[in-house]
């Protein structure tokens, strides 16, 4: 059996000289190898290696080993037997003592009942789930460490495909179960008569089953069914169908009485409940009467048998869930106890003890994203000295040259980054400024100053595209020459030697790449461009002072650090043109100062931009026409590369030969194509012809989101624009308007839903890049609109990202906690290390 004891001291090394794999000679691996021979399936050591990779511990960066690390000692501390947790005496005034004998609770203010027992007719044919017997229950572990177990061991009465359903959904233990959360409840409370429902509006009825049948429906019968008719104490009735639920037919009866809810349906002009949730209000147990929850499903499992199994859980183990908060800190912000807080998420005496509820468990979860960025940051700071930089003598004279002055902004967020270069303290800073803002300016000017003092400085793109659209912008704002010098080198009478700026992607050349990396290696080129490339083997630096990352929301927090220990302790700054919501700034990105570039250049025109149905689009191509002939040119951007069966919508191939044969025949030769598939070379001289107006009209994907900067570009057509997040068309639209011109995108898509609709007109009349980032983080959530899945927040199964003020004082607590407790290494904090390694696990789980 395994030696947690030994395997937990040899951790707690490891965490301490910094994650290097010498705590033990020989390193990890080998030992947990030993160890895990004959461990039981399900055991605390087997569930650690399940998140190694298979090249084991030695393969994981610094950062993923302390994350595995933690999670590894969590693990171990469940596994150890708990004592059980006291029962808070009394959540308010009178409130009630939990009794001894797992019956119900006297329903006191704050006190929370048990949830209601599954149903005696189980859910479906699966049968009842019934209680395990004795010696099941006998043979959990102790305290918390019954959390862990297995479903297939927790004294279910469910088989290994039901098992493998549940897995699915990623409940995997009985601390997944209790975690798995409804995402909504129907309110059995809030009946009405029959007379009553209106159609398209979620409504609950009570009554009796009248009459209740299988029917086939269908083509030629092929659907088995059931119907049923409700008739409530008036009299009045209702028609209930189960489409293709034919075993509906033999769990109700005449006479049986029942609640039935759901989204009213119209059936032969008369209301109906297609599909309703059925709860039967003349058994024991039944969950009406009260809020009932509602889960995520998979194929396979109903919403009765979750529901029931859950349940179960719930009244089995809730009570050995250990409150991982301080108590200080529940008392200092009114939390509920854990025990009560879960209970009530699933099933809630009210609407006012729900909220309760998932404020509670929303604070764990955002508290735990605080401590790791606000951690992380001072990790980050902590890790050597950086190099301390006058950077503002160089920095001030490249600004001078420039034919136009810094913007205030602009000037701002300069300072901010110099004065953070003075320091020993490694740069943390975050560069945010909508499209056009001039955030490149601001960055070329930080990198200037590090080359004379010295030093060197790297920016990574997340695309060849924007890389190579960096290095021409660079070499131009530096050369004052359309094309990049030879070798990328200029002269700067402000710079003791000639510069030399160089640009490594994966599409490199192995002559030039070879050049390149010798150039690094040797200090030979002082500002390095590039993409993922910079980050990869063989990449040396002689003196990496300041990294920069664009659109750092496209790379992961490893992918980060990977670029920064190619130089020690370098500064960091991060730039994004999609404007952060304050609730993501202090989550996501709460690891990073911020700098905002909020006012645009003086001269820079307004983009109107419209939202046409597809009867109107024609009216977008005669724009195009119009500016073309006049001498200008236009973007139509395609959500799809090439056509699909799968999805309906444009593709950049199949349009970019529309508008060369039918469209715009005339200008055939004036049209270029760009999208990712393509070669390096075709994508360079697709974009060279366009920036040098060789094509008047560039077909493309999603590529020119960022990085294409053409003045006399004034038209954008966006096809499929239903298809794409308003934060997304706002950086389209930035494409244009970069110039003198009066400027218009058009938004365009062939069968939008109302929704989309309503979506679309949004961007067309709000031209605030913030008000459209924050309007598409409550309708598309983190993941889809800011590409935060890496940060963990996909895990998030309560806390909500628009809850602004949760957000900051959970923020304010981890900064008290870190203050107090760097290393969370007191007693009373243990819960919050189990808390925050729970967290990074999740978020190495979804970079894996």
């Amino acid at each position: 059996m395994a030696d947690l004891e030994r395997l937990r001291a040899l951790l707690d090394a490891e965490l301490r000289s910094g994650c290097g794999d010498r705590a033990l000679a020989g390193g990890l691996d080998d030992f947990l190898r030993l160890q895990a021979r004959g461990e039981p399936p399900g055991a605390p050591l087997l569930r650690m290696l399940r998140h190694l990779p298979a090249e084991g511990y030695r393969s994981l960066a610094p950062p993923e080993r302390a994350a595995w690390v933690r999670r590894a000692i969590a693990t171990i501390e469940h596994a150890s037997p708990h004592p059980p947790t006291p029962s808070p005496r009394g959540a308010g005034r009178g409130g009630a003592k939990r009794p001894t004998d797992g019956g119900p609770r006297v329903a006191g203010r704050g006190a929370t009942p048990h949830p209601p027992a599954p149903s005696p007719r189980g859910a479906g044919r699966g049968g009842a789930l019934g209680r395990p017997p004795r010696a099941a229950i006998a043979e959990l572990p102790a305290g918390a460490g019954a959390l862990e177990l297995p479903l297939a061991q927790a004294g279910l009465r469910i088989g290994s495909a039901m098992v493998e359903r549940f897995e699915r959904l990623g409940v995997h233990t009985v601390g997944d179960a209790l975690r798995y959360y409804p995402y909504r409840h129907h309110d059995f409370t809030r009946a009405v008569p029959v007379t009553q429902l209106r159609v398209g509006v979620e409504q609950t009825v009570h009554g009796t089953i009248d009459r209740v049948q299988e029917v086939r429906m269908g083509r030629a019968g092929r659907m088995r069914s059931t119907e049923a008719w409700l008739s409530d104490e008036s009299g009045t009735r209702v028609q209930l169908i189960w489409f293709n639920q034919p075993f509906m037919a033999r769990q109700l009866a005449p006479g049986a009485r029942v609640a039935a809810s759901g989204t009213v349906s119209a059936f032969r002009g008369r209301p109906a409940f297609h599909n309703p949730e059925l709860e039967r209000t003349d058994e024991r147990g039944a969950h009406t009467g009260r809020l009932v929850p509602v889960y995520h499903l998979t194929a396979g499992l109903p919403q009765r048998r979750l529901r029931d199994v859950l349940a179960t859980l719930l009244a089995r183990f809730a009570e050995r869930l250990t409150d991982l908060l301080p108590k200080a800190m529940r008392e200092r912000h009114a939390l509920l106890p854990l025990v009560d807080a879960v209970r009530q998420a699933h099933y809630p005496d009210s609407a006012e003890t729900l909220a309760a509820a998932r404020r509670r468990l929303a604070f764990d979860e955002l508290l735990a994203i605080q401590v790791g960025v606000v951690g992380r940051k001072r990790v980050w700071q902590a890790q050597g000295d950086a190099p301390q930089l006058d950077a503002r003598p160089a920095a001030d004279a490249f600004c001078a040259t420039l034919p136009y002055a810094l913007t205030g902004a602009q000037r701002r967020a300069l300072d901010d980054v110099l004065a953070d270069l003075a320091r020993p303290v490694p740069m943390a800073r975050m560069l945010e400024g909508d499209v056009g803002s001039g955030k490149t300016v601001v960055a070329l000017a930080a990198m200037l100053g590090v080359v004379a003092a010295g030093a060197q400085a790297v920016l990574m793109a997340p695309t060849e595209v924007l890389a190579e659209q960096h290095f021409r912008t660079i070499c131009t704002l530096l050369s004052g020459e359309p094309a990049p010098p030879l070798h990328g080198l200029v002269a700067l009478p402000f710079l003791p030697r000639t510069l030399r700026v160089v640009l490594l992607t994966g599409a490199t050349r192995a002559r030039e790449r070879r050049d390149a990396l010798d150039a690094i290696r040797h200090g030979g080129a002082q500002i390095v461009l590039g993409t993922h490339a910079l980050i990869q083997g063989g990449v040396e630096f002689e003196r990496l002072a300041l990294a920069i990352v664009d659109e750092q929301h496209r790379f992961g927090v490893m992918q980060r650090s990977a670029l920064r220990e190619k130089g020690g302790s370098p500064h960091l700054l991060v730039m994004t043109a999609t404007p952060i919501p304050r609730s993501l700034a202090l989550t996501v990105y709460g690891d990073l100062d911020l700098s905002v570039i909020d006012e645009l250049p003086p001269g820079r025109v307004p983009i109107e931009t419209r939202w046409l149905p597809p009867e109107r689009r024609h009216e977008a191509f005669a724009a195009l026409r119009a500016e073309v002939v006049a001498g200008r040119q236009g973007f139509v951007i395609c959500p799809l590369v090439e056509g699909s069966d799968a999805v309906s919508s444009r593709a950049a191939t199949e349009e970019y030969e529309r508008l060369r044969t039918r469209e715009f025949p005339e200008l055939a030769e004036c049209i270029a194509l760009l999208h990712g598939r393509m070669a390096a070379a075709d994508k360079e001289r697709a974009m060279a012809a366009f920036a040098a107006n060789e094509a008047a009209i560039l077909v493309s994907t999603a590529v020119v989101e960022v990085g294409i900067d053409v003045p006399n570009a004034t038209v954008m057509l966006i096809e499929g624009a239903d298809r794409f997040g308003l934060a997304q068309l706002h950086q389209f639209r930035g494409r244009v308007g970069r110039g003198d011109q009066p400027s218009v995108c058009f938004l365009l898509a062939d069968d939008p839903t109302p929704e989309a609709e309503e979506r679309l007109s949004l961007v067309a009349r709000t031209r605030d890049g913030f008000a459209l980032a924050q309007a598409d983080l409550e309708l598309r959530g983190p993941g889809d609109t800011f590409g935060t899945r890496q940060a963990g927040l996909s895990s998030l199964h309560v806390a909500s990202l628009l809850d602004a003020q949760l957000i900051a004082t959970t923020r304010w607590e981890a900064e008290q906690l870190l203050d107090a407790d760097p290393g969370l290494t007191a007693p009373e904090h243990a819960g919050m290390r189990v808390l925050v390694a729970r967290l990074e696990h999740d978020v190495l789980a979804e970079i894996h």
